[in-house]
């Protein structure tokens, strides 16, 4: 109706009484975001109302006017919208005098397919898998007329880029949030048993398909944690998450703090080795008892495909250098006997690891079964690494069999090894010359 759009938000950007032929007469002006498209009716731009109005008081009200922006009389805004929501920048309430500000913490995050984009409390295996932020709540509301104990808080959750997306045929997600009461937990991302142990003490209203959803949460003091969730796993997003609460409070993101726990070096002799090991291996490496690059590849997945409950592509010969890298001493680009008994050590355990997570038995992990077989083999690595390790070695169903899981974990402790080798004090840093970067990038 005179150009006003149904179904579309506008925002109310002021209020003036004017005296129009001797009444006052109350005006709303109006903004529509698209910037085009504005009202036609009375005290539109150019309307004939506007020549009852002191010419001073008329030039001043559309002085100010922007593209899209128009006035209306109070009583057909009443008549031509239907709802009006109020966005509250500040702690206090509309009857109050004194005027209070929010604390604020912003945080930006990521849900990647398959490492952190878990869904919602109603898929178990992965939601823990999201992204997590830990609040502390140190003071109480000032609140002379209520007895309860209770610090209030606004979490609001926006999702990045969807306008974008849509260009492209991509739509809001649906989203929304969950917090849970951690007291004394470390600050290390939580895994699934706490989720599965804990009920929430507060979530998003519901979740929806809506650019940003907030809800404003009363809980006693102390410390709990916000997890942000797309409805479904593995829907791809970015998004900011902000936390304004009235008093001041600690906030921060739940994180691993990478780490390796990596084994003193085996040290073994011949003399250690079984004659039966010894054997087949002179058979397959023949008289130089060494065995190279493609003769490891050809043993390798000969043994794997004996073990039919694993699925497997076969080892292929950049993993098999990667294992020859790592495991080489002498700089020979072959395996002697001692190092290939090493090598065959690390596999079988790691094999033994493979199958403890490959929990649903199909003879591959999904990447979030990935995620906690890392940690058991000692490794502990933050969310981006997660997205990295998930990007190089899953399919796109997001499975990982056993040759990649075993050429992530070489990768791993490759890198982890050559790092401490730079950094014998310990520092977190370590400095590198050219060459040492090359021999990493190229041979690591």
């Amino acid at each position: 109706f005179k150009k006003l759009v149904k179904g579309h938000a506008y925002s109310v950007t002021a209020f003036r009484d004017v005296n129009y032929r001797g009444q006052q007469e109350q005006l709303i002006r109006i903004r529509n975001p698209w910037g085009q498209v504005e009202w036609t009716g009375a005290w539109s731009d150019g309307s004939s109302e506007w020549n009852n109005i002191d010419p001073d008081e008329r030039e001043e009200l559309q002085l100010k006017m922007e593209d899209g922006e128009f006035w209306m009389s109070f009583r057909d805004f009443m008549r031509e919208f239907s709802r009006l929501e109020i966005c509250n920048l500040t702690p206090d309430a509309l009857t109050k005098d004194e005027l209070s500000r929010w604390h604020t913490q912003v945080f930006e995050g990521t849900w990647r397919r398959g490492s952190t984009a878990g869904g919602c409390r109603n898929h178990p295996a992965t939601f823990w898998i999201n992204p997590q932020f830990k609040i502390k709540l140190l003071e109480e509301d000032d609140d002379p007329g209520d007895d309860e104990v209770a610090c209030s808080f606004l979490v609001a959750l926006m999702q990045k880029h969807r306008r974008r997306e849509r260009r492209v045929g991509g739509d809001m997600h649906t989203i929304g949030f969950a917090v849970y009461e951690a007291q004394g937990m470390q600050n290390v991302h939580l895994k699934k048993d706490f989720f599965l142990r804990n009920q929430s003490r507060a979530r998003s209203e519901t979740f929806i398909n809506l650019r940003e959803v907030s809800n404003q949460i009363r809980l006693p003091p102390g410390e709990y944690i916000v997890v942000p969730s797309t409805f479904e796993p593995h829907k791809e997003a970015d998004f900011v998450l902000r936390v304004f609460t009235e008093k001041q409070s600690d906030t921060a993101e739940l994180d691993e703090e990478i780490s390796a726990d990596l084994a003193d070096e085996e040290e073994i002799t011949e003399d250690d080795i079984e004659d039966s090991f010894k054997n087949m291996f002179q058979q397959l490496a023949g008289e130089d008892m060494e065995i190279s690059v493609f003769e490891l590849r050809t043993i390798l997945n000969r043994v794997i495909a004996r073990h039919k409950d694993l699925k497997t592509d076969g080892f292929s010969l950049d993993s098999c250098r990667n294992m020859v890298n790592l495991m080489d001493k002498d700089g020979s680009a072959r395996l002697g006997l001692v190092e290939f008994q090493i090598l065959w050590n690390k596999i079988r355990s790691w094999l033994t690891i493979f199958r403890q997570y490959d929990l649903d038995k199909s003879g591959t992990m999904s990447s979030y079964e990935m995620r906690m077989a890392l940690e058991s083999a000692g490794f502990k690595l933050n969310n981006k690494l997660h997205q990295v390790v998930v990007a190089r070695y899953a399919d796109n169903e997001m499975g990982v069999d056993f040759d990649n899981f075993v050429c992530c974990l070489l990768k791993l402790e490759t890198m982890f090894r050559f790092f401490r080798s730079m950094d014998p004090e310990g520092t977190g840093t370590a400095v590198m010359n050219l060459s040492e970067w090359l021999l990493l990038t190229m041979c690591g």
